[in-house]
């Protein structure tokens, strides 16, 4: 197995983000920017999944959920002791 390297996890990130629902999964690993063997997007895809920045909905297309100024908006009202940076 290929474990991805950070700028081939970011590359996959901010392109689900720039056409975040308009691909299913593989579609998306067709359409990558730079080609990489579907193993090593397989891991970054799982990594993204469990990680809650993208979604796949009914259809199967993939989109980006993650939303760091909701959370961080969301927690300093719920948790107003914590710091979050």
């Amino acid at each position: 197995m290929h474990y991805p390297r950070l700028d081939t996890v970011l590359m996959v990130e901010e392109f689900i983000q720039e056409n975040s629902g308009k691909f299913k999964k593989r579609q998306l690993w067709g359409h990558l920017p730079k080609r990489m063997m579907y193993q090593t997007f397989c891991v970054i895809f799982d990594y993204l999944i469990n990680s809650g920045k993208i979604a796949v909905d009914q259809e199967g297309k993939v989109g980006w959920v993650w939303n760091p100024e909701l959370v961080r908006k969301y927690l300093s009202k719920r948790y107003k002791h914590l710091v979050i940076r």
